[in-house]
């Protein structure tokens, strides 16, 4: 914690976050009454820390379902991901896990011994317990998603995934990411949370999964070079390199930030569609579940922009006491305009006017701004109380830095 603080040194909103969220009491769940609940989320806490704590939040009736949709997908791309199966065993398992999520006591052992979700594979015996145990109509969505999901990946499984258009793109990370978005929409809508409409918007769903997908494509770039994937698509890499692999040469290093940018753009023209399905969606604790995403992605594409380290390292994270903040703000559709308008403006901000992609990512920031304050008079003054966290630390303050290290000082022997 104390490390996290001085991260978020000169954030003092992050600071106040990560203070709060120490000093607050934690939600216990406690599922040892029943232990096939108490293993499902086990695995949930093992696979995904981050998306564990938003979906323990969901309100009872969607909890299981989206906690055992999140399983069997995950379990689906363990083996997609696993490149030491071979593809003549991959592929029929890809296609068919629709079906075999059917089959009690079914598991898979066939995975590298370094594959970090293996595990859960290993004992997805009781995801299919959990599974068929879930109303009918939940178990249709997530049964159709797994089926399309499943043969898109078959569709991309060669020994090193290649995408060359943009077209291309889109449709990989619609099957990888934008399926997720439109199965969650159908079960917010079946449950009786949201409207029909939130479901029937499959444009926007889909535009929910690929903002993520990109944004997170956009930064694995060295991690999936080194695993032999060409996710960032050739029509977009093919204007600033001969080879993918050339934009880490030091002497790229300018071709490889326009490159950069232009990946940065083309995620960027999703935030509408993120900001108007985010406007349907009135059930806190699924707009929660939804917004908080999309706000990691959005720090997350503003840390990314103009940033040369995704040539030079992996694991490129926004701070823990971003995260802890975006978390904490994220539970109305004003605040969520907010945090939109204030990474738009940063972004902007961080522009190279001599870069190919300056006006075109400027009009796209415009635009996030101009429909905020159409749609969303409210992030106006959530925006100046933002701002007001957020320049308080950049402004040079002695008695503001003092306090943060004081406050610093103290967790560390207080938590240590």
């Amino acid at each position: 914690m104390a490390s996290a603080i001085l991260a978020s040194l000169f954030h003092p909103s992050e600071v106040l976050a990560l203070v709060q969220y120490k000093l607050a009491p934690k939600t216990k769940y406690d599922y040892s009454k029943d232990k096939m609940r108490e293993r499902l989320y086990h695995h949930l806490n093992m696979t995904s820390r981050s998306f564990a704590a938003v979906i323990q939040d969901l309100d009872e009736e969607l909890k299981d379902a989206i906690c055992l949709f999140y399983l069997v997908l995950r379990g689906l791309d363990t083996i997609e991901d696993d490149m030491t199966i071979e593809l003549d065993t991959k592929i029929p398992y890809l296609k068919t896990f629709h079906e075999i999520i059917y089959q009690k006591g079914w598991t898979f052992t066939k995975n590298g011994p370094n594959e970090k979700d293996r595990q859960l594979l290993v004992e997805f015996d009781v995801v299919i317990e959990g599974f068929l145990k879930l109303k009918p109509a939940y178990q249709t969505i997530i049964a159709d998603i797994t089926e399309r999901m499943g043969n898109g990946m078959a569709h991309y499984a060669t020994a090193g995934i290649h995408v060359e258009t943009i077209a291309d793109y889109d449709e990989y990370c619609h099957y990888v990411a934008g399926l997720v978005g439109l199965g969650l929409s159908e079960m917010f809508s079946a449950c009786g949370f949201e409207s029909p409409l939130v479901a029937k918007r499959k444009d926007l769903s889909n535009s929910m999964g690929l903002f993520l997908q990109k944004t997170n494509i956009t930064r694995d770039y060295l991690e999936d070079l080194r695993d032999n994937r060409r996710f960032w698509p050739k029509e977009i890499w093919g204007l600033y390199a001969e080879k993918m692999e050339d934009l880490v040469k030091p002497e790229n290093c300018d071709k490889a930030k326009e490159c950069l940018s232009h990946m940065v753009w083309n995620a960027m023209g999703h935030m509408k569609d993120v900001l108007e399905y985010l406007e349907m969606i009135k059930n806190p604790s699924c707009f929660k579940f939804c917004a908080i995403p999309q706000v990691m992605a959005i720090a997350t594409l503003n840390m990314l922009h103009t940033n040369y380290k995704i040539f030079t390292h992996e694991n490129i994270k926004i701070r823990k006491g971003e995260t802890v903040w975006l978390m904490k703000e994220s539970d109305n559709i004003d605040k969520v305009a907010a945090i939109f308008r204030l990474y738009a403006r940063q972004i902007n901000n961080k522009s190279n006017p001599l870069d190919p992609h300056f006006v075109n990512i400027g009009v796209a920031c415009g635009e996030i701004e101009q429909i905020c304050v159409d749609k969303f008079p409210g992030s106006t003054a959530e925006l100046a109380r933002l701002q007001a966290g957020v320049m308080a630390g950049t402004s040079g303050s002695v008695i503001t830095a003092a306090a943060v290290v004081a406050g610093a000082v103290a967790l560390k022997s207080t938590f240590a």
